[in-house]
């Protein structure tokens, strides 16, 4: 089944604006937006990640989500560890002095080596999107 990124986006309106005037705004420009060309790069956007989410591999539909599920668990763990920090700051203080400590021991090389890695992944998943919408892949830096 294939999704029309502009339903999608329709859909989405629906729920982010309850209010019938606002989203018949958003629809609105989204409209002029789509007539003068200018939607294009958001519509790729959103069949790519319509594509992401449909695939069969396990490591391509999921690897946005969990990266995101990460992200909001460190982010929120941040309320509980402040909380706690008001009654037992010294251990709290500790625990984040380990946490440092832990990040810190590991080698510069593993973290360049895991940048190296991800920006590699990153370019062929941009150059894969591209190639599948019939677009060339643009060099990066007039390298590769």
């Amino acid at each position: 089944m294939s999704l029309n990124p502009l339903d999608l986006i329709g859909t989405a309106l629906d729920k982010i604006f309850p209010d019938a005037a606002e989203r018949d705004a958003a629809k609105l420009r989204m409209m002029e937006l789509n007539s003068a060309g200018q939607f294009k790069e958001i519509e790729l956007a959103m069949s790519a990640i319509v594509a992401e989410a449909q695939s069969k591999d396990p490591w391509t539909s999921r690897a946005r989500p969990a990266f995101l599920y990460v992200m909001y668990i460190y982010l929120l763990m941040a309320v509980p560890i402040g909380l706690l920090a008001v009654f037992w700051a010294a251990d709290v203080t500790a625990a984040i002095a380990a946490a440092k400590e832990y990040l810190a021991a590991i080698p510069v090389e593993m973290w360049t080596l895991f940048g190296a890695g991800y920006l590699g992944y990153v370019k062929k998943r941009s150059d894969d999107k591209e190639v599948a919408s019939g677009m060339e892949p643009k060099k990066f830096m007039g390298l590769f």
